[in-house]
């Protein structure tokens, strides 16, 4: 069976993997996401927030 794609809610377009740029406290941060190539909307999977954010986040926040 295909993998299911996400979607864009707002316009209904297939979302590409794209190199996203984060700031955090004056830092920043890349990682590739998945983002619609029209309005530029990120997809964050829920792994992704309660994994490696929460872990920068803690890490950032302790300095």
């Amino acid at each position: 069976m295909a993998e299911k794609t996400q979607r864009c809610c707002k316009c209904d377009l297939d979302l590409e993997i794209k190199q996203t740029v984060f700031s955090y406290m004056g830092m920043h941060f890349n990682h590739d996401l998945l983002r619609c190539p029209s309005c530029g909307q990120v997809y964050i999977s829920e792994e992704l927030v309660m994994g490696k954010i929460a872990e920068v986040e803690q890490l950032m926040e302790e300095k």
